[in-house]
Protein backbone atom coordinates (compact mmCIF):
# COMPACT_ATOMS: atom_id res chain seq x y z
CA UNK A 1 0.00 0.00 0.00
CA UNK A 2 1.43 3.23 -1.05
CA UNK A 3 0.62 6.44 1.33
CA UNK A 4 2.39 9.20 0.14
CA UNK A 5 -0.48 10.90 -1.59
CA UNK A 6 -3.50 12.17 -0.69
CA UNK A 7 -2.45 11.99 2.97
CA UNK A 8 0.45 14.36 2.45
CA UNK A 9 0.36 18.02 3.73
CA UNK A 10 2.82 21.14 3.78
CA UNK A 11 5.87 19.65 1.53
CA UNK A 12 5.01 17.20 -0.20
CA UNK A 13 8.60 17.19 -2.55
CA UNK A 14 10.26 15.75 0.59
CA UNK A 15 8.33 12.95 0.54
CA UNK A 16 9.00 9.89 -1.49
CA UNK A 17 6.82 7.27 -2.64
CA UNK A 18 7.33 4.10 -0.35
CA UNK A 19 5.87 0.64 -0.39
CA UNK A 20 4.24 0.53 3.13
CA UNK A 21 2.51 2.75 5.85
CA UNK A 22 3.71 5.86 6.49
CA UNK A 23 3.56 8.87 8.68
CA UNK A 24 5.65 11.89 8.72
CA UNK A 25 5.70 15.27 10.58
CA UNK A 26 8.97 17.29 10.66
CA UNK A 27 8.70 20.96 11.96
CA UNK A 28 11.09 24.00 13.12
CA UNK A 29 11.58 24.68 16.57
CA UNK A 30 9.31 27.66 16.75
CA UNK A 31 6.27 24.94 15.57
CA UNK A 32 6.24 25.62 11.72
CA UNK A 33 5.45 22.59 9.70
CA UNK A 34 7.78 21.39 7.24
CA UNK A 35 6.55 17.78 6.13
CA UNK A 36 3.28 16.36 7.32
CA UNK A 37 2.05 12.92 6.48
CA UNK A 38 -0.73 10.51 8.00
CA UNK A 39 0.30 12.60 11.43
CA UNK A 40 -3.01 11.20 13.12
CA UNK A 41 -2.66 7.73 12.39
CA UNK A 42 -1.44 5.64 14.77
CA UNK A 43 2.23 3.56 13.90
CA UNK A 44 4.17 0.94 15.79
CA UNK A 45 7.33 2.79 16.85
CA UNK A 46 9.03 -0.01 17.57
CA UNK A 47 12.44 1.43 19.68
CA UNK A 48 11.50 4.95 19.16
CA UNK A 49 9.01 4.21 22.32
CA UNK A 50 12.49 4.02 24.48
CA UNK A 51 12.58 8.36 23.90
CA UNK A 52 9.17 8.01 26.10
CA UNK A 53 10.99 5.32 28.49
CA UNK A 54 13.94 7.76 28.86
CA UNK A 55 11.49 11.36 29.42
CA UNK A 56 9.61 9.53 31.93
CA UNK A 57 12.90 8.50 33.93
CA UNK A 58 14.41 12.18 33.40
CA UNK A 59 10.98 13.38 35.31
CA UNK A 60 11.34 11.11 37.60
CA UNK A 61 14.68 10.93 39.08
CA UNK A 62 16.28 13.77 37.10
CA UNK A 63 19.66 13.22 35.18
CA UNK A 64 22.10 13.24 37.98
CA UNK A 65 20.28 10.37 39.55
CA UNK A 66 22.56 6.93 40.53
CA UNK A 67 21.39 3.55 40.76
CA UNK A 68 22.25 2.42 44.40
CA UNK A 69 23.52 -1.46 45.05
CA UNK A 70 24.01 -2.54 48.70
CA UNK A 71 26.75 -4.78 50.01
CA UNK A 72 25.80 -6.54 53.45
CA UNK A 73 27.13 -8.61 55.94
CA UNK A 74 25.35 -10.90 58.22
CA UNK A 75 28.61 -11.85 60.45
CA UNK A 76 31.41 -11.47 61.87
CA UNK A 77 35.30 -10.82 59.76
CA UNK A 78 37.90 -12.77 60.90
CA UNK A 79 41.12 -10.90 59.97
CA UNK A 80 43.62 -13.15 60.84
CA UNK A 81 41.84 -15.64 57.83
CA UNK A 82 40.27 -12.69 55.82
CA UNK A 83 37.00 -15.10 56.21
CA UNK A 84 33.71 -13.16 56.90
CA UNK A 85 31.97 -15.76 58.93
CA UNK A 86 28.51 -15.59 57.42
CA UNK A 87 26.84 -14.68 54.50
CA UNK A 88 27.59 -11.73 52.38
CA UNK A 89 24.23 -10.19 50.74
CA UNK A 90 23.92 -7.89 47.39
CA UNK A 91 20.36 -6.16 46.56
CA UNK A 92 20.23 -3.30 43.85
CA UNK A 93 18.20 -2.78 40.86
CA UNK A 94 20.91 -0.93 38.79
CA UNK A 95 20.34 -1.68 35.11
CA UNK A 96 24.13 -1.19 34.00
CA UNK A 97 26.02 -3.34 36.97
CA UNK A 98 28.21 -5.38 35.03
CA UNK A 99 31.26 -7.54 35.17
CA UNK A 100 33.50 -4.81 35.89
CA UNK A 101 31.61 -3.46 39.02
CA UNK A 102 31.61 -7.31 40.67
CA UNK A 103 35.22 -7.24 40.27
CA UNK A 104 35.29 -3.78 41.69
CA UNK A 105 33.59 -5.03 44.73
CA UNK A 106 35.86 -8.00 45.15
CA UNK A 107 38.64 -5.26 45.38
CA UNK A 108 36.69 -3.10 47.77
CA UNK A 109 36.31 -6.22 49.77
CA UNK A 110 39.72 -7.64 50.06
CA UNK A 111 40.29 -3.96 51.14
CA UNK A 112 38.03 -4.28 54.00
CA UNK A 113 39.91 -7.58 54.58
CA UNK A 114 37.28 -9.70 53.32
CA UNK A 115 38.72 -12.84 51.04
CA UNK A 116 36.81 -15.38 51.49
CA UNK A 117 33.09 -15.91 52.51
CA UNK A 118 32.19 -19.18 54.91
CA UNK A 119 28.32 -18.55 54.24
CA UNK A 120 26.06 -18.26 51.09
CA UNK A 121 25.58 -14.99 48.64
CA UNK A 122 22.19 -14.12 48.92
CA UNK A 123 21.04 -11.38 45.96
CA UNK A 124 17.98 -9.31 46.54
CA UNK A 125 14.70 -10.20 44.36
CA UNK A 126 15.29 -7.40 41.30
CA UNK A 127 19.25 -7.56 40.84
CA UNK A 128 20.28 -7.93 37.59
CA UNK A 129 23.60 -8.09 36.23
CA UNK A 130 25.37 -7.91 32.49
CA UNK A 131 21.52 -7.54 31.35
CA UNK A 132 20.81 -11.01 32.37
CA UNK A 133 17.11 -10.97 33.44
CA UNK A 134 17.11 -14.00 36.16
CA UNK A 135 17.96 -12.98 39.16
CA UNK A 136 19.91 -16.39 40.12
CA UNK A 137 21.75 -16.39 37.19
CA UNK A 138 22.65 -12.76 37.72
CA UNK A 139 23.94 -14.44 41.05
CA UNK A 140 25.70 -16.80 39.90
CA UNK A 141 27.76 -14.66 37.34
CA UNK A 142 28.46 -12.04 40.63
CA UNK A 143 30.01 -15.36 42.69
CA UNK A 144 32.04 -16.18 39.59
CA UNK A 145 33.25 -12.26 38.93
CA UNK A 146 33.88 -12.04 42.66
CA UNK A 147 36.63 -15.59 42.82
CA UNK A 148 39.52 -15.11 40.26
CA UNK A 149 39.33 -19.11 40.28
CA UNK A 150 35.80 -18.77 38.52
CA UNK A 151 36.42 -15.47 36.94
CA UNK A 152 35.98 -15.70 32.84
CA UNK A 153 38.29 -14.22 30.47
CA UNK A 154 35.47 -11.66 29.54
CA UNK A 155 34.91 -10.76 32.92
CA UNK A 156 38.79 -9.97 33.87
CA UNK A 157 39.24 -7.94 30.47
CA UNK A 158 36.06 -6.10 31.15
CA UNK A 159 37.70 -4.85 34.34
CA UNK A 160 40.77 -4.52 33.03
CA UNK A 161 39.39 -2.22 30.18
CA UNK A 162 37.90 -0.11 32.70
CA UNK A 163 40.63 0.59 34.80
CA UNK A 164 42.88 1.34 32.03
CA UNK A 165 40.11 3.39 30.28
CA UNK A 166 39.71 5.83 33.73
CA UNK A 167 43.94 5.50 34.40
CA UNK A 168 43.84 3.47 37.26
CA UNK A 169 46.94 1.44 37.14
CA UNK A 170 47.10 0.73 40.72
CA UNK A 171 44.00 -1.27 40.75
CA UNK A 172 45.17 -3.81 38.28
CA UNK A 173 48.58 -3.77 40.30
CA UNK A 174 47.07 -7.17 42.27
CA UNK A 175 44.31 -9.41 41.47
CA UNK A 176 41.14 -8.92 43.44
CA UNK A 177 39.02 -11.89 44.75
CA UNK A 178 36.83 -13.07 47.13
CA UNK A 179 35.74 -16.87 47.22
CA UNK A 180 32.37 -17.89 48.38
CA UNK A 181 32.21 -20.96 50.31
CA UNK A 182 28.66 -21.35 50.19
CA UNK A 183 25.88 -20.88 47.41
CA UNK A 184 24.28 -18.90 46.16
CA UNK A 185 20.41 -17.71 46.83
CA UNK A 186 18.12 -14.85 46.34
CA UNK A 187 16.27 -13.54 49.45
CA UNK A 188 16.29 -10.42 51.57
CA UNK A 189 18.81 -9.31 53.74
CA UNK A 190 18.63 -10.88 56.95
CA UNK A 191 17.78 -8.52 60.20
CA UNK A 192 21.13 -8.97 61.65
CA UNK A 193 22.82 -8.15 58.24
CA UNK A 194 24.99 -4.95 58.55
CA UNK A 195 25.90 -2.48 55.80
CA UNK A 196 29.76 -2.76 54.27
CA UNK A 197 29.57 -0.84 50.82
CA UNK A 198 27.51 0.62 48.68
CA UNK A 199 28.35 1.11 44.83
CA UNK A 200 26.81 4.00 43.20
CA UNK A 201 26.19 3.51 39.08
CA UNK A 202 26.87 6.04 36.82
CA UNK A 203 24.87 8.94 36.04
CA UNK A 204 21.15 8.00 34.87
CA UNK A 205 21.98 10.86 32.00
CA UNK A 206 24.69 8.71 30.68
CA UNK A 207 22.88 5.37 31.69
CA UNK A 208 20.24 6.72 28.87
CA UNK A 209 23.01 7.85 26.46
CA UNK A 210 24.65 4.38 26.35
CA UNK A 211 20.71 2.54 26.30
CA UNK A 212 19.89 4.51 23.02
CA UNK A 213 22.81 4.26 21.54
CA UNK A 214 23.15 0.07 21.33
CA UNK A 215 18.86 0.65 21.70
CA UNK A 216 19.39 -1.88 24.50
CA UNK A 217 15.98 -3.53 25.61
CA UNK A 218 16.97 -4.92 28.50
CA UNK A 219 18.36 -1.57 30.32
CA UNK A 220 14.70 0.05 28.64
CA UNK A 221 13.01 -2.40 30.31
CA UNK A 222 14.69 -2.15 33.22
CA UNK A 223 14.50 1.98 33.67
CA UNK A 224 11.06 1.73 32.82
CA UNK A 225 9.70 -0.76 35.81
CA UNK A 226 11.62 1.34 38.38
CA UNK A 227 9.09 4.58 37.17
CA UNK A 228 5.96 1.81 37.38
CA UNK A 229 5.92 0.29 34.21
CA UNK A 230 4.29 0.78 30.43
CA UNK A 231 1.10 2.24 32.07
CA UNK A 232 3.05 4.54 34.36
CA UNK A 233 5.26 6.48 31.53
CA UNK A 234 1.90 6.11 29.37
CA UNK A 235 0.16 8.18 31.94
CA UNK A 236 3.09 10.81 32.77
CA UNK A 237 3.19 11.02 28.87
CA UNK A 238 -0.56 11.53 28.60
CA UNK A 239 -0.40 14.22 31.53
CA UNK A 240 2.53 16.30 31.14
CA UNK A 241 2.29 16.52 27.51
CA UNK A 242 -1.39 17.01 26.87
CA UNK A 243 -1.21 13.89 24.41
CA UNK A 244 -4.68 12.29 24.08
CA UNK A 245 -5.76 8.80 25.09
CA UNK A 246 -6.15 7.74 21.80
CA UNK A 247 -3.03 9.02 20.22
CA UNK A 248 -0.72 6.27 22.74
CA UNK A 249 -1.01 3.27 23.32
CA UNK A 250 2.59 1.40 25.07
CA UNK A 251 2.87 -2.43 25.97
CA UNK A 252 6.94 -2.13 26.54
CA UNK A 253 8.83 0.34 27.23
CA UNK A 254 11.52 -0.91 25.34
CA UNK A 255 9.64 -0.91 21.89
CA UNK A 256 9.23 -4.73 21.82
CA UNK A 257 5.56 -6.00 20.62
CA UNK A 258 2.62 -3.65 19.70
CA UNK A 259 3.00 -0.41 20.76
CA UNK A 260 1.08 2.17 18.79
CA UNK A 261 1.40 6.61 18.64
CA UNK A 262 0.38 9.16 16.42
CA UNK A 263 3.68 10.98 14.54
CA UNK A 264 2.03 14.22 16.38
CA UNK A 265 2.06 12.57 19.94
CA UNK A 266 5.87 11.59 19.18
CA UNK A 267 6.69 15.00 18.09
CA UNK A 268 5.01 15.91 21.35
CA UNK A 269 7.58 13.51 23.13
CA UNK A 270 10.73 14.33 21.24
CA UNK A 271 9.80 17.90 22.16
CA UNK A 272 9.62 16.82 25.51
CA UNK A 273 12.94 14.99 25.98
CA UNK A 274 14.52 18.44 24.42
CA UNK A 275 12.78 20.69 27.08
CA UNK A 276 13.51 18.11 30.10
CA UNK A 277 17.34 18.35 29.14
CA UNK A 278 17.16 22.08 28.64
CA UNK A 279 16.20 22.49 32.12
CA UNK A 280 19.49 20.68 33.08
CA UNK A 281 21.59 22.73 30.56
CA UNK A 282 21.75 19.39 28.19
CA UNK A 283 20.50 18.80 24.71
CA UNK A 284 18.94 15.99 22.98
CA UNK A 285 23.17 15.06 21.60
CA UNK A 286 23.50 13.92 25.41
CA UNK A 287 20.80 10.98 25.33
CA UNK A 288 20.63 10.56 22.11
CA UNK A 289 23.04 8.69 19.26
CA UNK A 290 24.66 11.30 17.07
CA UNK A 291 24.75 10.12 13.30
CA UNK A 292 27.84 8.88 12.12
CA UNK A 293 29.64 9.43 15.54
CA UNK A 294 28.45 7.48 18.01
CA UNK A 295 29.01 3.78 17.92
CA UNK A 296 25.30 1.79 17.71
CA UNK A 297 22.43 2.29 16.02
CA UNK A 298 23.07 5.52 13.99
CA UNK A 299 27.02 4.84 13.56
CA UNK A 300 27.02 3.45 10.09
CA UNK A 301 23.81 6.22 8.73
CA UNK A 302 24.66 9.75 7.51
CA UNK A 303 28.59 9.15 7.46
CA UNK A 304 29.48 11.52 4.64
CA UNK A 305 32.23 14.31 5.79
CA UNK A 306 29.35 16.68 5.13
CA UNK A 307 26.68 14.86 6.59
CA UNK A 308 28.44 12.90 9.80
CA UNK A 309 26.79 14.72 13.51
CA UNK A 310 24.13 16.25 11.36
CA UNK A 311 21.88 14.17 12.52
CA UNK A 312 20.83 13.24 16.30
CA UNK A 313 17.95 10.66 16.58
CA UNK A 314 16.67 6.80 18.05
CA UNK A 315 15.96 4.60 15.35
CA UNK A 316 13.66 1.64 15.67
CA UNK A 317 13.33 -1.50 14.32
CA UNK A 318 10.86 -4.80 14.62
CA UNK A 319 11.30 -6.76 11.39
CA UNK A 320 8.21 -9.09 11.76
CA UNK A 321 5.74 -7.14 14.13
CA UNK A 322 3.03 -5.03 11.75
CA UNK A 323 4.58 -6.68 8.90
CA UNK A 324 7.79 -4.92 9.35
CA UNK A 325 8.12 -1.71 11.61
CA UNK A 326 10.99 1.10 11.31
CA UNK A 327 11.15 4.29 12.14
CA UNK A 328 13.64 7.67 12.56
CA UNK A 329 12.76 10.54 15.25
CA UNK A 330 14.95 13.15 16.28
CA UNK A 331 16.82 16.55 15.01
CA UNK A 332 18.67 17.83 11.92
CA UNK A 333 20.83 20.62 11.61
CA UNK A 334 21.16 22.35 8.42
CA UNK A 335 23.61 25.36 6.49
CA UNK A 336 21.01 27.66 6.97
CA UNK A 337 21.16 27.48 10.92
CA UNK A 338 17.92 25.99 11.12
CA UNK A 339 16.86 22.48 13.41
CA UNK A 340 14.15 20.77 11.97
CA UNK A 341 12.73 18.32 14.34
CA UNK A 342 11.63 15.09 12.90
CA UNK A 343 9.62 11.66 13.16
CA UNK A 344 9.39 9.15 10.58
CA UNK A 345 7.13 6.36 11.32
CA UNK A 346 6.65 3.03 8.87
CA UNK A 347 5.56 -0.42 9.06
CA UNK A 348 3.67 -3.37 7.03
CA UNK A 349 7.30 -2.81 4.59
CA UNK A 350 10.53 -3.84 4.21
CA UNK A 351 12.57 -2.29 6.98
CA UNK A 352 15.63 -1.53 5.13
CA UNK A 353 13.75 0.22 2.15
CA UNK A 354 12.04 2.23 5.30
CA UNK A 355 15.44 3.26 6.40
CA UNK A 356 17.26 4.45 3.15
CA UNK A 357 13.76 6.15 2.63
CA UNK A 358 13.58 7.90 6.05
CA UNK A 359 17.21 9.35 5.32
CA UNK A 360 16.61 10.40 1.90
CA UNK A 361 14.18 12.20 3.65
CA UNK A 362 15.79 13.58 6.17
CA UNK A 363 18.24 14.71 2.87
CA UNK A 364 15.79 16.18 1.74
CA UNK A 365 15.05 18.39 4.03
CA UNK A 366 18.61 19.82 4.84
CA UNK A 367 19.03 20.23 1.23
CA UNK A 368 16.09 22.66 1.45
CA UNK A 369 17.75 24.55 3.84
CA UNK A 370 21.11 24.65 2.40
CA UNK A 371 22.15 20.93 3.15
CA UNK A 372 23.57 19.44 6.29
CA UNK A 373 25.87 21.02 9.52
CA UNK A 374 26.87 19.22 12.36
CA UNK A 375 25.59 19.67 15.72
CA UNK A 376 28.02 20.68 18.42
CA UNK A 377 29.77 17.87 20.10
CA UNK A 378 32.17 16.28 21.67
CA UNK A 379 31.56 12.57 21.92
CA UNK A 380 32.58 10.59 24.88
CA UNK A 381 33.38 6.41 24.51
CA UNK A 382 30.21 4.85 26.45
CA UNK A 383 32.31 2.84 27.64
CA UNK A 384 33.80 5.80 29.72
CA UNK A 385 30.41 6.51 30.49
CA UNK A 386 29.58 3.33 32.55
CA UNK A 387 33.36 4.12 34.46
CA UNK A 388 31.72 6.59 36.61
CA UNK A 389 30.81 4.53 38.83
CA UNK A 390 32.41 4.00 42.73
CA UNK A 391 31.73 2.14 45.90
CA UNK A 392 31.26 4.07 49.28
CA UNK A 393 31.59 2.82 52.96
CA UNK A 394 28.06 2.59 53.61
CA UNK A 395 28.47 3.39 56.99
CA UNK A 396 30.34 5.87 56.89
CA UNK A 397 28.77 7.90 54.72
CA UNK A 398 24.71 6.64 55.31
CA UNK A 399 24.18 5.81 51.51
CA UNK A 400 22.79 2.46 51.17
CA UNK A 401 19.20 1.34 51.05
CA UNK A 402 17.18 0.52 53.59
CA UNK A 403 16.76 -3.63 54.31
CA UNK A 404 13.57 -4.21 53.28
CA UNK A 405 14.03 -2.98 49.64
CA UNK A 406 11.94 -4.54 47.30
Amino acid sequence: MNTSGAKTSAQPAYLTQIHGLQGVLAETLDGSTVAAQAVDEKFNPASSIKLATALAALKTFGPEHRFLTSVWASGKIEQATGTLNGDLIVAGRDPSFHNEHAVMLARELNELGIRAISGNLIVSPGFTMNFDPSTTRSGEQLRDALDTTRRSTAAMQAWTDERKLVNDSASLRTVPSVVVLGAVTVGAPPPEASALLTHKSSKLVDILKVLLCYSNNFMAERIGDTVGGPQAVRAMMLEKLKINADEFFISSTSGLGTNRVTPRAMMKILRGLSEELKHDKLSLSDTLPVAGIDPGTLEDRFTTEVERGSVVAKTGTLARTDGGASSLVGQLQTKSGRVVLFVILNEHGNVLRFRQNQDDIVAAIQNSFGGPAPFPYHPIAPALRLADSDYTAAKGRGEYEPRNQP
